[in-house]
Parts: structure tokens; sequence; C-alpha cells
């Protein structure tokens, strides 16, 4: 009996023992293993897939699309890609400050009448409309052309001024790959085939002053009788450039030339040389010149013996209210030779102007030049923009400077305009016009209406 009971109590023990040994096994496994689980749920991490999600940011293939439209442009000079809304930079170096600052702001103002007449826009995209001063003078062309052609944003300038800013400015925007196109730049070597100063690019509205000296010494010579006459400039390659124009046509005609005088533009006395010019007396004394010289010296020659009764004649430098100040009551009868504009179209414009600026009348001479100045841009950019289905805008700098270069016949507010090789662009009609003491504008008096 006793040993049945210890066989009863070894099977039972023996089955413990088998039961524990078989139980720890879940339990092991369920603590471990959720905590080795979590392990590969970290190694999803990588799942963190923004990082590698991060590559369709290199994949923003914009870039990589943007690539090829700029190995597109085959352009000589290269190309400027205006995105939607961005705008269409134009801008101007004139002479907006100083003794001649008439000049450039009339210029500026009639640029700014042509952007308003064209809706603020061009191709569906704004005109941005800003510049530099280049105070008509070599060192202010200098200083306003090198941060102009420091700027890739621009598409073309208006300007210069004054020639003696074109003569340094002109080299640095043409390098710039930019259209140039002067209101009111005259001297003759600028368009001048083979010339150093004609520059690639390069164009003007105004006239050519082979032009404007041959008419001013055919009035002389034939309308007012002269045979006798003198010439004085200021060292500007305007003036310098026209009176010798004037010189010489005056020459071929019959006329002698007796004395050629050079002033400073600043200087303020000028009876040396109009003694000087008094000692071989001329009948007239054509000064192609500037403000504030052109003020001395018709005040200071009706006080200089021999000279009293001599006629004095001017040009486009001197058309300006400013002068009527500066000469007072001497200014009565003095002549300029300039460029006349007329038409129903340009007295549309002149009452624009008058009523935006608040003046009785254009405060200068080459304000329509400047119009159609811009309107060349304009219609050269219409003319060889690519636009694409959005809006983009690609111009080819040599594409533009090609179209603007084939204007013909252009329907301008001083004329036709149609360019030649070397940039002449000009319709030009050169008239001669006299001064009142106390009135502006002078008034034309020939050839005669």
């Amino acid at each position: 009996m006793r040993k049945q009971v210890l066989y009863v109590i070894s099977i039972l023990m023996i089955a413990s023992m088998i039961l524990a040994a078989c139980a720890p096994a879940p339990a092991e496994t369920a603590a471990p293993a959720p905590t080795e689980a979590a392990a590969p749920t970290k190694a999803a991490a990588p799942t963190e897939a923004p990082v590698a999600t991060e590559e369709p940011m290199a994949t923003e293939e914009p870039m990589a699309t943007e690539e090829p439209v700029a190995a597109e442009c085959t352009d000589a000079i290269g190309c400027l890609d205006i995105a939607p809304g961005d705008p269409v930079h134009i801008a101007y170096l004139l002479v907006v400050a100083g003794p001649n600052e008439t000049l450039g702001i009339d210029s500026r103002n009639g640029i700014e009448i042509a952007i308003e007449d064209a809706g603020g826009e061009i191709m569906g995209h704004p005109i941005k409309f800003d510049g530099e001063d280049g105070g008509c003078s070599a060192e202010g062309g200098q200083s306003a052309g090198t941060k102009l052609a420091a700027d890739p944003t621009i598409v073309g300038v208006i300007g210069t001024s004054c020639s003696s800013e074109a003569r340094v400015a002109a080299p640095l925007l043409s390098s710039a790959g930019f259209v140039i196109v002067s209101p009111s730049n005259t001297a003759p070597d600028l368009t001048e085939a083979g010339n150093a100063n004609n520059y690639a690019g390069y164009l003007r509205t105004a006239h050519n002053d082979q032009v404007q000296g041959a008419v001013a010494a055919e009035y002389a010579f034939n309308e007012l009788g002269v045979t006798r006459a003198a010439t004085i400039h200021d060292g500007s390659l305007y003036a310098d450039k026209l009176q010798q124009v004037f010189a010489e046509n005056f020459t071929a005609l019959g006329g002698t030339i007796t004395g050629q005088e050079a002033v400073d533009p600043a200087q303020t006395d000028m009876s040396a040389v109009l003694a000087s010019i008094a000692a071989v007396p001329p009948e007239l004394i054509y000064l192609p010149i500037f403000m504030p010289a052109g003020g001395f010296i018709i005040r200071q020659a009706k006080q200089t013996p021999g000279l009293e009764n001599t006629a004095l004649m001017g040009a486009d430098g001197l058309f300006s209210p400013d002068l009527v100040e500066a000469a007072g009551d001497d200014v009565e009868g003095f002549k300029v030779s300039s460029p006349l504009t007329t038409g129903e179209p340009y007295d549309t414009f002149v009452a624009k102007y008058n009523a935006k600026f608040g003046t009785t009348a254009p405060i200068s001479i080459f304000h329509a030049h400047a119009y159609d100045a811009f309107n060349l841009i304009k219609a050269a950019i219409e003319a060889s923009a690519v636009q694409d289905a959005d809006g983009t805008l690609h111009i080819g700098r040599q594409a533009l400077r090609d179209a603007i270069f084939a204007t013909s016949a252009f329907p301008g507010l001083t004329g036709s305009l149609t360019c030649t090789p070397t940039g002449d662009c000009a319709d030009p009609n050169i008239a001669v016009y006299e001064y009142h003491a106390g009135e502006y504008p002078p008034t034309v008096i020939w050839p005669t209406q």
C-alpha cells in the first residue's frame, strides 16, 4: 500500500516537472518577442520616407527642366528670359539734374507718355522704367553707363541725352548686349560707318548734325545774307562737331569763317574769347553749345565793342526755358536751329504732356524723339520675342537688335522712321526758331509756316 502511494506521488512530481518545463516556453516568447519586434519597426524608420521622398525635391525637375531652356538659347549674344508676371525692364540714361536737366527731363517725360499710351505693358508684362543721370558729360556717362551695364534684367536703354555721354557709355551698354536708342545725340561720328564711336546696338531717333549744320549754314548765308561768320564751341563732342559742319557748309556756299573759338562749359567770363572774335568782326556767331555758357555769351556779346549788332545763333542745346531767364532781355532775337515736329498726333501728345506735367509747352525739344525711341524698342520686342503658353518671354539680344535695325517706315511722332545699318533712324526736319524776351518757347521763323 505504501509502495502504491509513493508510486502515485512520483508520478505527480514527474507530471508537474513536465508541466513546468512546458509552461515557461510561452512566457519567454511573450516577453522578448514584442521587444525585438519593436526593432524592425525602427528599421521601418527609413520609411521616414520624407528623407527619401525629399529626393523629389531634387526631382523638382523644374530646375532640371530649366536647364534645357537655357541651353536652347542660340542667340549670338545671349538671351533674356522674363517669367510670367515679371516686368520688361527699360532704362534711361539722360541728364536729369544740373544746368542742362530740362533736356533729359523733357525726354523722360516723353517716354512716360509713351508707356502710358502702351497701357503700361509689353506682351502682357508690366513695364519697369527707371534709370541714371548722365550729367551731359563724359564723366557722368561713364558712371551711369557702368551702373546700367551691370544690370542683366535690362532689355534696352533710352539715351543718352548728350553725345559726350554716349562716347563713353555706349561701349559699356553695347558690351552688355543692350539695344541703345538715343532721342537727342546728334554728333555725326556716332553713326558713321567704320568710326570707332559707332557701337553695335546703338541707334538714334534724333537727326544727324550733318543735316542740322547744313541747314544752319544755308539759313545764315541764303536767308540772312551773312557772308562772314565765326563759331564758338564748348569742347563737347556735340558742339565741336556741329560748329565744324556749319563752318564747312558755310564756306562751301561762299561764306568766310573769321574765327573758331572754344570756351570751357563752366566758364563765366567770356570777354577774352569775344574780344578775339571781334578783332575780325563777323556778321554772325554760331554757338551750338549748352547751358550755362550760352547765357553768358549772349549777355556779354552785346557789351563787346564791335559785336553789338552781330547776330547770334545757337542750336538745340540752347532750346530751353532756362535760357530765357539766364540771358534776360538780351535773348531778344537770339536764334536756334532745332528739330520741328508737327501734325495732329503730335498736337495730341503735347496736350497730354502739358496736362500730365503741368506745363504750357514741353520744356525742351526732344520729347517726341524719346516717345518714338520707346516705341521702336517696344515694336522690336514684339517682333522678336518668343512667348510660352504661360506668358514667359524669351528675348534674344541679337534678335532684338536685328529687329530694331530692320525698322522701316515706322509711323512715329517725328515722321516715318527707317533705320540705317549704322543706327540713324530719324526723319529729320530742322527749323530755325527765334527767342523773344520773357517768352518760351521760341517761335519758328524758317522755313515759313
